[in-house]
């Protein structure tokens, strides 16, 4: 009882695996009065044993099932075996590797608080005899100890890794946030606006609001997911426009460039929307890519009506493309407003499954005709909001507004 104890207060202070194992093993060994032990640790993805700690023999892989150890983490239950050779279960690989003569086994499942198997725990050639009840119960009290040692640093391990990841996705947000504008730009008869909420910690979405020479650009873009892996898809392919853009390409060159490089560099299952426009303000013309990205909703102050544009070209990184895209082009009539929207507007749900959809902003954007691009991308967030009644938000929500000052 002292030697079980005294494992007992080692597992309140801080300790390595190994250390804390061999120490389990040593002290099972002594109480037992025992030749050897041994800690296996299950492996779940391969569905096997690794042998752990042991006096002379390290990294034996076995699938569960096979042999005395392989049993028991099948079975879950101590398994002793007075004469080993004469047990049909008893696999004698470990004896010819090591040169050692096994003659009686107790072997004990090691169940961590949910039940669940972490490994199996194994006593070999108790002295003058073979292991009785008695020994049974004491085994199961160190075991008991193994579990909860191994439990605690699967734990630490577990809480590390959620650390590091944790860090990770700090330091991927601020990279994103990083290319998003730090202020909406100024133009003379214009309002723009932009803003991106994400699903997650980082998100698939990104946008861009710049002036290139005289010109604004608007970009609107959405990588399949969200998370990490989107995130850093969407700010690469944000940096290389830009620099395409900064190399004096025009809109249907720049699009072509980072639609194939992007098609060399991202996996097969992914890919990029995107809204690409140029507006001229000298002209009021918007020249534009929509690289399946759609609706783009075009509220034409005149007429109090919308216009809906479709995709004009694949998603970018889809594929290859043999030649530049031609540009679609756009009047912005005065009082008109241009609405860029990711999916996670128009597909938001409610509680009963139905989404929020187009014709809700529609009517939001026609009954608000002056409010500024801020109070318009302000109402729609609360409307999703609102709509939405507490339903987790499944979707990166980004908006980029922009409008036609109304002549006085």
């Amino acid at each position: 009882m002292a030697v079980i104890l005294e494992v007992t207060r080692g597992l309140a202070a801080p300790f390595d695996l190994d250390t804390m194992l061999a120490a389990v093993t040593a002290a099972a060994r002594q109480v037992l009065q025992a030749e050897r032990s041994s800690v296996w640790l299950y492996d779940d993805a391969a569905n096997e044993l690794v042998l752990r700690v042991s006096s002379d023999i390290r990294d034996v892989r076995i699938a569960v099932g096979v042999g005395l150890v392989g049993a028991c983490a099948r079975e879950r239950h101590v398994i002793n075996v007075p004469d080993c050779y004469a047990d049909p279960r008893f696999d004698a690989a470990v004896d010819k590797r090591s040169g050692f003569r096994t003659h009686c086994a107790l072997t004990l499942p090691l169940l961590d608080h949910r039940d669940e198997l972490v490994g199996v725990m194994q006593v070999l050639n108790r002295s003058g005899g073979v292991f009785d009840a008695g020994d049974e119960l004491l085994a199961a009290a160190l075991a008991a100890q193994c579990a909860v040692a191994l439990q605690r640093v699967q734990m630490t391990a577990a809480l590390i890794e959620g650390e590091k990841m944790r860090a990770e996705l700090e330091m991927a947000r601020a990279v994103q946030m990083g290319t998003l504008p730090l202020s909406m730009p100024q133009l003379s008869g214009y309002d723009a606006y932009g803003v991106s909420q994400p699903a997650e910690q980082t998100g698939g979405d990104t946008f861009d609001l710049s002036m290139i020479d005289d010109r604004m650009l608007l970009v609107l873009a959405d990588a399949t997911g969200h998370g990490i892996a989107p995130a850093l898809s969407v700010t690469q392919m944000h940096a290389m426009l830009r620099m395409a853009f900064r190399l004096g390409a025009d809109l249907g060159l720049a699009y072509a460039q980072v639609n194939d490089q992007l098609a060399d560099t991202l996996a097969d299952d992914r890919f990029i929307t995107a809204f690409i426009g140029l507006l001229d303000p000298a002209v009021h013309r918007m020249d534009f890519i929509s690289a399946g990205q759609g609706p783009i909703l075009h509220y034409q102050a005149a007429s109090n009506s919308f216009a809906r544009y479709r995709p004009t070209s694949f998603p970018l990184g889809a594929m290859r493309l043999p030649s530049p895209r031609l540009a679609a082009t756009l009047e912005m009539q005065p009082g008109d407003v241009l609405l860029l929207l990711s999916d996670g507007i128009y597909e938001q749900h409610d509680a009963s499954g139905e989404m929020f959809g187009e014709q809700r902003v529609e009517q939001i954007v026609a009954a608000q005709p002056g409010a500024s691009m801020a109070e318009l991308a302000a109402s729609l967030l609360q409307a999703v909001l609102s709509f939405s009644g507490g339903a987790v938000q499944e979707d990166d929500i980004t908006l980029v507004l922009l409008r036609r000052e109304a002549q006085g």
